[in-house]
């Protein structure tokens, strides 16, 4: 047997994002998924009732909003320097 052992070497951990990256990216997670939850509901119990709460302005205009803004901080989160100061 030889004894060519090699010494164990800290690998160099480089990741691709930085902090800041992730804190946009959960930032932009939470803004998508708020969305989706405002986006919910609004069915009736009856099948023969409709209900006309599916068409308010939570559910028509201010939850795909969100849902599109939360996608564009995704992107914004993507793209942003990490080692820009």
């Amino acid at each position: 047997m030889s004894n060519n052992k090699k010494p164990l070497h800290k690998q160099d951990l480089n990741f691709i994002f930085g902090k800041k990256n992730y804190i946009f990216m959960f930032i932009g997670l939470a803004v998508i998924v708020l969305g989706f939850i405002l986006m919910a509901g609004g069915g009736s119990d009856d099948p023969n009732v409709f209900n006309e709460e599916i068409y308010s302005f939570r559910r028509i205009r201010l939850a795909p909003t969100l849902v599109l803004l939360g996608f564009a901080i995704e992107v914004y989160a993507i793209l942003v320097n990490p080692n820009k100061k």
